[in-house]
């Protein structure tokens, strides 16, 4: 039955989507500015480690939540479906500040994102217009699918101060991630005349053919060959007769509950060069994680062969679901230059690149049902940040951003397993200086997605492709205390 239940899964995208799977919010202070590599604060420990050492000597703590609220929808031909995400996140990062450099350590989401669930998807939508299903009028009698991505990392390292002005950081990372998806399908079926008599043709055919097979060399006269060919038929017939009717009635069910896990390792590698009290540079390298999955679960595809001539079920087309394979899907490494410029006392500018390797990852490098090729259509992804925090008093800094996005997705690889769309985000936020050791930030980011298409037009022949589209609001609130 090709492409029946062409997509019908949901898998969160990244939560925040700074490229295919990577997000960039490991802490609430990015959410106000996302222009963090080339600064000196208490959340270096996850965008400049290097520049750690030009922290004052003492022990440091942050401290931050996140909370993700907003949307994610596909539609066709103007049938919407729509996904609500509300998703917290936290993380902690340590620093202990010496003479000679610092030692950090740092934990929290790296990848992925929230929970979803969808009241049926395009994919189902489809079907109806693809010439070799209508004759057995397929449609969604509402199924209900859901999906969730998570990576989890902690990261520990050491920073060293080459002289006044260089200084360089190394560090080890685990990651822990699982890619969820479960659901139930429920798909009627309205099969037309044509449809029912072409199968009791067919059905009439192979009974013959059996029955030629079964009474050769058996002496029988064509008579008594005919009349066992009458009852094979009508039995055969009746059964299908049987089948359609419950098929009408019933139409098919299914479900599937697969979580794929995998732990990976990888390093971090910077650089920090002060160049005097105003300009400071930095590099970080996050190297290429990878991870291979291993799904585990149940699944109870749709009973179709005596129909189909096979039976169906989402792993058919996302075999990376499979129940006990195991496939790689790498997170990409990631290299990421700043810098910062205080241009008075009160007032810092600073700017990001981030650069996403995806063409050298491994992710998910399946052949689908039907001979389409997954996890190939990417190109390296790359964003782009200018961040300023003015300085209002010495209790209160002002902070704000903007932030573009290209994920490095291909149109190829849209659908509604995965759609990472690029973004234009604008973020804000306060800092509250409440004494000398403890800074309070609030802050508050709007991700703007640029809608895009994938292809069923090209793929499927049909008068229009499917639409995609997200938006995504976040606030959050970290603690830095200084010891």
């Amino acid at each position: 039955m090709k492409r029946l239940l062409l997509l019908l899964a949901i898998l969160s995208s990244g939560l925040y989507g700074s490229s295919i799977d990577h997000i960039q919010t490991y802490s609430p202070d990015y959410l106000a500015n996302q222009a963090q590599t080339g600064m000196i604060n208490g959340v270096s420990p996850y965008y400049n480690p290097a520049g750690l050492g030009r922290l004052e000597k003492g022990k440091y703590i942050h401290l931050g939540l996140q909370l993700a609220h907003g949307h994610e929808k596909m539609s066709y031909f103007g049938k919407e479906h729509k996904a609500r995400l509300n998703q917290l996140i936290p993380n902690i990062a340590l620093t202990s500040a010496d003479e000679k450099g610092a030692y950090f350590f740092n934990f929290g989401g790296l990848a992925g994102g929230g929970k979803l669930q969808y009241d049926g998807v395009s994919g189902v939508d489809v079907l109806t217009d693809l010439s070799q299903f209508k004759p057995l009028g397929i449609y969604d009698k509402g199924s209900s699918l859901t999906g969730e991505n998570m990576y989890e990392q902690a990261t520990l390292g050491r920073t060293f101060n080459v002289n006044d002005k260089l200084s360089f950081s190394v560090a080890g990372r685990i990651v822990h991630g699982s890619r969820k998806l479960s659901g139930n399908l429920n798909i009627g079926a309205n099969l037309t005349s044509t449809f029912r008599q072409a199968k009791a043709q067919e059905v009439t055919q192979e009974v013959s053919k059996a029955v030629d097979v079964a009474t050769q060399g058996q002496g029988l006269s064509a008579a008594q060959i005919a009349a066992i060919k009458q009852q094979k038929t009508t039995e055969a017939l009746t059964k299908l007769q049987k089948r359609v009717a419950d098929l009408t009635q019933n139409g098919l069910t299914g479900d599937i509950d697969s979580k794929r896990e995998a732990w990976g390792y990888g390093f971090q590698l910077g650089i920090n060069y002060k160049v005097n009290d105003k300009l400071n540079l930095a590099v970080r390298y996050d190297s290429r994680v990878k991870m291979n999955f291993k799904a585990k679960g149940s699944e109870n595809q749709l009973q179709t062969t005596d129909i189909l001539g096979q039976t169906i079920g989402l792993s058919t087309f996302y075999p990376q679901y499979i129940i006990n394979s195991k496939i790689r899907r790498d997170l990409p490494a990631i290299l990421s230059v700043g810098a910062s410029y205080k241009i008075t006392d009160n007032y810092l500018v600073s700017s990001t690149a981030n650069l996403y390797f995806n063409r050298q990852a491994k992710m998910d490098r399946v052949q689908t049902f039907g001979g389409h090729q997954h996890g190939r259509d990417y190109k390296n992804g790359w964003e782009i940040a200018l961040g300023n925090e003015y300085k209002l008093t010495n209790k209160f800094t002002l902070i704000g951003s903007i932030n573009y996005a290209n994920t490095g997705a291909k149109t190829a690889s849209l659908n509604d397993t995965e759609y990472a769309l690029n973004s234009i985000t604008l973020g804000g936020g306060i800092r509250y200086q409440y004494n000398e050791s403890l800074a309070i930030t609030a802050s508050v980011t709007h991700f703007i997605y640029k809608e895009a298409e994938g292809n069923f037009a090209e793929k499927y022949r049909v008068a229009q492709n499917q639409k995609y589209y997200k938006e995504i609001t976040a606030v959050g609130l970290s603690f830095t205390k200084k010891f």
